[in-house]
């Protein structure tokens, strides 16, 4: 198969032994009781191996509605996959963990429930560990509860099982300098995607998506200090021409950055453009 081909939303790559793994959310219905998710395999980014199941949320009754953003990160030896589900208990959406020994799965459960609140309809969990070894919960609380989404995060226990402390609020879809101006204190306004990414000179960055003048845009937060936490600064979006929820990986000899786009029902396919580590911030490169 080739890239243009695959129909998924929030493309996630694992490069390893010179083989991309690519998971994402089965775009059919916006991944609503799709049933699970789906490991493609490629050695140059360009043509893939048919899809392959590699976790089935009928069997272990997670189909109830949303089925969605699944990430594979390696952890201790291990793989674990970051997806939002629809809880059975009060019908919100929340980040579980999966676990597999290889990246092809199956995956089953791990995680005890959701790593995100439990009264709060949240979606698209990213791990991320600190300097220290810590590990990280970074989320989106949804703007369907909350109107004006935000981007939160919280810490993990090191197991990857549960939450360790309580949620932070770091900013709403609205804050950035850039965002849409609008008189309607009712207006949605969506954040989606986050992803962690630290530069070859120590700086963290955080890729997430959110729309800017209605086309869905991949965006860029710096946090000062090299840290998660409270003190970041906003910068130009990468992309504003209906692309996002991308995350940033290392290839063979090149950093890419996957994103999906349109972000069409029917039409969404994963695309891949080479980036530049500049140090305190990426870049794209163009031709």
């Amino acid at each position: 198969m080739k890239s243009s081909e695959i129909n998924i939303r929030d493309p996630f790559v694992l490069y390893e032994n010179g083989k991309y793994y690519m998971y994402g959310t089965r775009a059919k219905n916006f991944g609503k009781k799709t049933g699970g998710f789906d490991v493609y395999i490629s050695t140059d980014l360009e043509n893939w191996s048919e899809p392959k199941e590699c976790f089935n949320s009928v069997t272990y009754n997670l189909n109830h509605d949303a089925n969605w953003a699944p990430e594979v990160h390696k952890y201790k030896g291990a793989y674990y996959m970051f997806a939002t589900f629809t809880k059975e208990s009060n019908n919100m959406r929340g980040t579980f963990i999966l676990k597999a020994d290889s990246p092809l799965g199956p995956f089953v459960p791990h995680s005890k429930g959701v790593v995100t609140p439990q009264k709060w309809e949240c979606l698209d969990g990213t791990l991320y560990i600190n300097r220290e070894g810590k590990p990280y919960i970074v989320f989106c609380h949804e703007h369907t509860q909350i109107i004006d989404g935000t981007i939160c995060y919280a810490p993990l226990n090191d197991e990857l099982t549960e939450m360790a402390g309580e949620a932070v609020t770091m900013f709403k879809a609205s804050e950035p300098y850039w965002a849409d101006e609008s008189k309607d204190a009712n207006e949605h306004r969506i954040t989606d995607g986050p992803f962690m990414y630290r530069t070859t000179d120590g700086t963290l960055l955080m890729l997430w998506s959110t729309f800017i003048k209605g086309n869905y845009a991949e965006c860029l937060v710096r946090f000062i200090g090299g840290e998660l936490g409270m003190n970041f600064e906003h910068l130009p979006p990468l992309i504003d021409n209906d692309g996002g929820h991308g995350m940033i990986f290392n290839g063979k000899d090149k950093l890419y950055l996957t994103y999906h786009s349109p972000n069409k029902k029917g039409y969404e396919h994963p695309c891949f453009i080479e980036v530049e580590d500049v140090g305190e911030s990426i870049s794209i490169i163009t031709e």
